[in-house]
Parts: C-alpha cells; structure tokens; sequence
C-alpha cells in the first residue's frame, strides 16, 4: 500500500532522521513535512511548509489546502519542549518551589495544545481507509507510573496530551473508524532536547535518532485501529496510562 505521510515538527533531530527514512522508503508516495524553520526538500515526492503551528488559523488553512489534494495514511506530530523554547529558558522543577506560571504555560502549549490542534484537524485530512495519527509523549507522563515526582511541568504536560489522544480516540471511533491514535515514547535520545541530561543516561539507553526513527516505524505504523488509542515505548511495549 503506498502511503501519504504528513510530519508535524520537522526541524528537530528525530524529524530530520525520520524525513529522511521515509524518504527513502519506496512505499512513501507523498511526504510533506511542515515547521517553523525552512527544510530544504529531499526529493520530488518531498514538500515541506514553513508555518508556526500554535497558529490555529495557520493550521487550518495548510488543512483546508491538502484536503484537495491528498488524503494521509500517516500523521506524525514530533513537537515537543523540555529545557528551552525559543529565547525563554526552562528548567525541569525539582521542588514545588520551582513552579512557575509561565514555564508552566510554555509547556502545556508546545507538548499538549500543538498536537491537540492537530489532531482536532487531522479527522478531515486523513485516510478515511486507514490512517494513524501518532504523537510524542513520555513515559515521564504516565499517571500511575509516577514514584519519582519532579519535572512537574513536563510531566503534566504530558499527561494532558496522554488525556487528549485517549479522549480523542472515543470521538475518532465514531468519525474514522480505522485511525489509530498512538502517545509514543521514544525513549532519550541524542538530540538538543535531552542534551542536560544524558549524563544520568547509560550509554545503552541512549539513542541515535536513527534507531529511534527505525523502533518509531517498526511499532506504530501498522496498528490495529481496532485497539485504539496506543501508549507505548520504543520497544513496542505498553506504558500503563
């Protein structure tokens, strides 16, 4: 089945990798790629869109184009912030002193109400046939997991995206039936957003963005929409909500 793979974010290092597999991939007929930053096309069956994304308006816009022209087998939102965000620095809180409103802020508007655009949209841009929408979560977002605390922010943020994707799942039932829904956590990677914090990592558990994209295709790409919506790590194995 050849495939239209839409990737949301394209700019950070797990995109970059992953535009480029896709790529290559014979089986990708249409890939487009949209983010803040300019990426220079990889082939003709490449385009990519320069837009910023927490623009609802922009993003129904880009929306209402592709709709006539392509419906997508894949959505793949890799959005997401933890230690900074454009000029305004952020620091995992360690404390309850730590909170801040606008750190707070910052988070839940990268790592959940992005996506949460996206998947409000995506219904009328995705194959009606099959379709899986997938979105960068954290293992760090799982309600019932949490023993360490911390990370207050990211993790709520998190959390919240977690709810979106379980929430929206019901209502895609409904309007796309055979759409997978999938919070994906692809385990640390080697990329700026974990760069302060790979020195608490070991090196096995620490990832090149290209193993990350291989496991990312690997286990979301196919589900069953029938089990819809999805948690699961990078080793295909489910994470308890």
């Amino acid at each position: 089945m050849q495939s239209n793979v839409l990737v949301i974010g394209a700019s950070g290092g797990i995109a970059s990798a992953l535009l480029k597999q896709l790529n290559e991939d014979e089986h990708v007929h249409s890939l487009v790629s949209v983010s803040r930053s300019d990426v220079a096309p990889l082939s003709d069956k490449h385009q990519h869109h320069v837009f910023d994304s927490s623009s609802e308006a922009k993003v129904e816009a880009f929306v209402k184009e592709q709709k006539g022209k392509q419906r997508f087998t894949h959505v793949i939102c890799c959005t997401g912030v933890l230690h900074s965000s454009g000029k305004l620095m952020l620091k995992p809180e360690k404390r309850l002193e730590d909170i801040n409103a606008e750190q707070l802020s910052e988070y839940f508007r990268v790592n959940t109400i992005v996506p949460a655009i996206w998947v409000k949209h995506a219904v009328n841009i995705i194959n009606k046939d099959k379709a899986t929408i997938i979105v960068f979560s954290a293992r760090v977002g799982s309600i019932s997991e949490n023993r360490l605390g911390g990370w207050y922010g990211y993790r709520a943020s998190k959390a919240a995206l977690n709810m979106i994707m379980k929430t929206a799942a019901v209502e895609y039932k409904r309007r796309s039936p055979n759409t997978a829904l999938v919070c994906y956590h692809p385990g640390t990677v080697d990329t700026e957003l974990s760069k302060p914090f790979q020195a608490n990592v070991k090196p096995s558990k620490l990832f090149t963005p290209d193993f990350t994209v291989e496991q990312l295709i690997k286990h979301t790409l196919s589900l069953d929409p029938e089990d819809s919506p999805f948690y699961l790590d990078w080793e295909g194995k489910t994470i308890n909500w």
